[in-house]
């Protein structure tokens, strides 16, 4: 295949073994001063006690963050891998690839298994809370009436100089090119928040998710780390952006662009959070995995239109496996945005049940690495309750990419 046409990777006897997640906490919230790699630390603490694996078995390590969020990020794979256990022998890998990065840290680890490891662990931990106010031009001082240049690294990280738009503007790029309406988007974005409150009705997040309460994490011979919550928090249990809305309340909302459809109700929430994830050989499992990591693929596109990414991920990874977009049971496509999502379920004339059936970022919110993680574990699980065979999760990516996983349900 031409590297032109995108990346594609595929796997043998490779397997999501175990998978877990804090909850989504709204930026601002709960986990605002915790750092990203205590978050870390916490998940890939739980991901091997749930799976039974001594951590002295881990063979790699590989962590993404996007946003640096504390002094010491440079060492948030190293640190996560060293407070969660792992022997010091054992490398760290920092893995990032925008809101794809939970994507590329399996396939990063689908590659190690194929190179000889038995055993990865990924944890991907963001907090967008701790994004610093941040200067790049004032290392030398400042001189007399020059401007003071400190900016919201969060806010200005979703600009996109290229084409010289944000990110809410590419959708609306896709809005325009699709035919998609304010009402049409707010329809979706509805959907998303009943959908997520039905699943938490149902307790379905119980088996993904790990209760987050101050804790601390020792280390031998090391400085201990530590989990500390606001004070009068003591425990955090449950994603914190699901809410009861109406068509009505969402209408009220301005639009980002003037005459635009996106709006903070109809866009992904903006939410701290961690992930983890081990991947390793079904063959030797000791007991059974959640699923089969079969594929990964990754493409670009164009900048102004990046939201429309995953058709092309989705299209590459099925035509290289020899499926059919009939034959995936379920899909999890990230709702960066409302129309973004529906101009990729347009091109792909996905129907509704098929689609993020539990809700997506717009009830839940996007931690931006953690994300593609959420949505395997979570695509995962409902292939095992609903008995069915194939799964495909899929992302758009800031600066005009795509990626997408198939998996596959081990009992199908």
């Amino acid at each position: 295949m031409s590297q032109a046409q995108g990346l594609y990777s595929a796997f043998v006897d490779t397997a999501i073994l175990d998978a877990v997640r804090t909850p989504w906490i709204d930026c601002g919230g709960a986990l605002a001063q915790v750092s990203p790699i205590d978050l870390g630390i916490k998940v890939g603490r739980e991901v091997l006690a749930r799976a039974a694996i001594d951590a002295a078995s881990v063979d790699c390590v590989l962590a993404g963050s996007m946003g640096q969020a504390s002094f010491d990020a440079y060492m948030l794979p190293r640190h996560i891998g060293l407070y969660s256990g792992v022997p010091q022998s054992v490398p760290a890998l920092a893995v990032q690839r925008i809101c794809g990065t939970g994507f590329e840290l399996l396939r990063q680890a689908g590659m190690e298994l194929a190179n000889g490891a038995e055993l990865a662990l990924c944890v991907a931990a963001e907090s967008m809370s701790r994004n610093p106010i941040a200067a790049y031009t004032h290392r030398n001082g400042f001189r007399l009436g020059a401007a003071v240049e400190f900016k919201d690294f969060l806010w200005e990280a979703l600009y996109d100089p290229a084409p010289g738009i944000d990110m809410i503007a590419t959708a609306e790029n896709l809005a325009r090119r699709y035919g998609i309406t304010r009402e049409q988007v707010d329809a979706f974005a509805l959907a998303s928040f009943e959908r997520a409150l039905a699943a938490r009705q149902q307790s379905w997040y119980v088996q993904e998710l790990v209760a987050v309460s101050n804790e601390r994490f020792a280390l031998p011979g090391y400085h201990e780390r530590a989990i500390e919550l606001p004070r009068g928090v003591e425990r955090v249990e449950q994603d914190s952006h699901p809410r009861a809305t109406s068509l009505e309340a969402l209408a009220r909302l301005r639009p980002v662009h003037a005459g635009g459809v996106q709006t903070a109700g109809n866009s992904c929430a903006v939410v701290d959070g961690a992930a983890a994830v081990l991947v390793g050989r079904e063959s030797t499992a000791r007991q059974p995995v959640l699923a089969r990591l079969l594929a990964v693929s990754a493409v670009g596109v164009a900048p102004e239109v990046m939201g429309i990414g995953p058709v092309d991920a989705i299209r590459l990874l099925l035509s290289r496996s020899g499926l059919q977009l009939a034959d995936i049971d379920l899909f999890e496509i990230n709702e960066a945005q409302g129309a973004q999502v529906l101009a990729v379920q347009q091109t792909l004339e996905l129907d509704d049940a098929r689609l993020n059936r539990c809700g997506g970022s717009i009830a839940l919110g996007h931690p931006l690495a953690a994300t593609g993680l959420r949505l395997c574990m979570s695509l995962a699980h409902q292939l095992r309750q609903g008995n069915l065979c194939y799964g495909v999760a899929s992302a758009c990516i800031g600066g005009g990419q795509g990626m997408a996983v198939l998996i596959e349900n081990p009992q199908c």
